[in-house]
């Protein structure tokens, strides 16, 4: 073999190595600055999820008509702007918040839930911040509107509040319109922390019945409303939160804990916390028609006297 020859064999020995050689360390390079990314997208920020939390208690409080709530947490200074935009055209309105609460009050309302889907967060210096929300608005378990919310807070007293709050509201199509029992419960769950015992009893059919333990059943809304009456009564600050949804042939059963101070008039001014389940038959409407109530009753007697135990 001649020298030529075999130089530029060499040579291209060479080349494949090196070209070998220098693939990995690229791909090695992608996939950590992708691993970075991915590790910087994974450990949330503490200050956005401060904030999505103080924008998920203004929704949740909203769909309660929790205004005492509200007042707490929006500057008496903000402003409301809405465009409920229906077959395209946009009816726009802006007013204060103490304007909004006035017209709010008075009304007949009905519970919402209203679960965001999205958001987008900027925040100013740690003192502003803007919040976008794409949420959709529940009723009952069934979907109604798509809200795209916006939120202006500013930090006081190193808590935020609502200075500005915007949103469109956009009807949505029938065929979207499906019932939805998860979100029914979770819904059911947020009413009863509503402290208005109605909005419990609206998620039952009229001649919807309720039965706890072995006590004698509640038939009729008004019923239904008058035993959640006793219950949020003696539970000032009640929260009761749904833990698990098990569906079997044509029951559901919804397993929630309830937390609570017992301050109502005569109670002992112990904190209770009891857990139990809602055995629901559900009408072909998605209410409740029978809903049968399990808990230990001794255990909630027993920490209504000395308290939860340590």
């Amino acid at each position: 073999m001649n020298i030529t020859l075999r130089n530029k064999i060499v040579l291209l020995i060479v080349l494949f190595v090196c070209s070998i050689s220098c693939k990995p360390k690229n791909n090695k390079s992608e996939v950590s600055e992708k691993s970075t990314s991915e590790i910087k997208k994974a450990i949330p920020n503490p200050e956005e999820e401060e904030l999505k939390a103080i924008v998920e208690k203004l929704l949740f409080a909203v769909g309660n008509s929790d205004f005492q709530t509200l007042e707490s947490i929006v500057s008496d200074k903000a402003n409301l702007a809405s465009a409920i935009i229906r077959d395209r055209v946009s009816k726009n309105s802006i007013i204060t918040i103490g304007e909004y609460f006035e017209t709010q009050k008075n009304r007949d309302r009905k519970p919402f839930y209203e679960p965001v889907n999205e958001y987008k967060i900027l925040i100013n210096k740690g003192q502003i911040a803007f919040v976008w929300a794409d949420a959709t608005l529940y009723k009952y378990g069934v979907p109604k509107t798509n809200n795209i919310d916006n939120f202006t807070l500013i930090k006081e007293d190193d808590a935020w509040k609502f200075m500005n709050i915007s949103f469109t509201n956009t009807r949505l199509p029938e065929e979207l319109k499906k019932f939805d029992l998860e979100i029914f419960a979770k819904s059911y769950a947020q009413v009863w922390c509503s402290q208005r015992p109605n909005f419990v009893s609206s998620f039952f059919a009229e001649d919807g019945v309720l039965q706890i333990n072995d006590d004698s059943p509640a038939i009729g809304t008004e019923a239904i409303t008058n035993v959640v009456k006793g219950f949020m009564y003696n539970f000032p600050d009640l929260v009761v939160s749904m833990d698990s949804l098990i569906t079997n042939s044509d029951k559901t059963r919804f397993y929630w804990t309830l937390n609570g101070t017992n301050n109502g008039a005569n109670g002992t001014g112990n904190k209770v916390k009891i857990s139990g389940f809602e055995e629901w038959t559900i009408n072909k409407e998605g209410f409740i028609q029978d809903s049968k109530a399990y808990f230990d009753a001794e255990e909630y007697q027993q920490q209504l006297k000395i308290g939860m135990e340590n």
